[in-house]
């Protein structure tokens, strides 16, 4: 192997543990933000200079068994894969990783539902018309719940096909994912090229007085 070869690998890895990373979308639990299969790149950097935040769509580790009794979403990979997932030149089949959108981070009171049938955040009621579905609810399940700090509260866009921290509440950590087990923010769809995109936050997740 050349030099040249090898370094254009140490390069590739160092660019995947600190910059960004490729994954599957597992399953459809995000739609139609993110359909199953599609590729998204999950970068680091954002994270260096500031926090996790609402709105974000978040890659991360599975936080207390969640992926127990699933079907495995994706084959698990042969040699070749392996290989190429960890130089970051293919994408990471997603197992053992979860995406979801975060509605509360630590020290939120997150409320299913008013009057109206909307999640509140501190009191202020989301706008979430821009990623659900078409005439689906915010959530079929009631909550109330105080994230704790350094924790997340986070959701599927797909309400009703989400096995999100609500399915999670009864079990070890509560439902919450530890922001230490945050991968990185989905940025952008890379494939399939017909649904290449950017992820921005919600307008929603800027309203004044959802910081607290």
């Amino acid at each position: 192997m050349s030099t040249v070869t090898v370094l254009a690998l140490v390069i590739t890895v160092v660019l995947r543990l600190f910059v960004a990373e490729a994954f599957y979308v597992p399953s459809e639990s995000m739609y139609d933000t993110l359909t199953k299969d599609d590729r998204i790149l999950a970068e680091k950097v954002s994270y260096l200079h500031r926090d996790v935040d609402r709105g974000d769509i978040i890659v991360f580790k599975d936080p207390a068994n969640w992926l127990h009794g699933e079907d495995d979403p994706v084959k698990p990979p042969g040699t070749v894969r392996r290989i190429g997932e960890f130089v970051g030149i293919l994408p990471r089949s997603g197992e053992g990783h979860l995406v979801k959108r975060v509605i509360g981070i630590g020290g939120d009171r997150v409320i299913c539902c008013d009057k109206q049938g909307r999640i509140t955040v501190n009191g202020i009621p989301l706008d979430e018309r821009e990623y659900l579905l078409k005439d689906a609810k915010p959530s079929e399940v009631p909550f109330n719940v105080l994230v704790p700090a350094g924790h997340l509260w986070v959701m599927g866009d797909n309400r009703a096909q989400s096995a999100d921290s609500r399915a999670h509440m009864g079990g070890p950590g509560g439902g919450f994912v530890p922001v230490e087990n945050v991968v990185g923010r989905a940025c952008c769809v890379i494939w399939p090229s017909d649904r290449m995109t950017m992820l921005r936050p919600p307008e929603t997740f800027k309203k004044p007085g959802l910081k607290k």
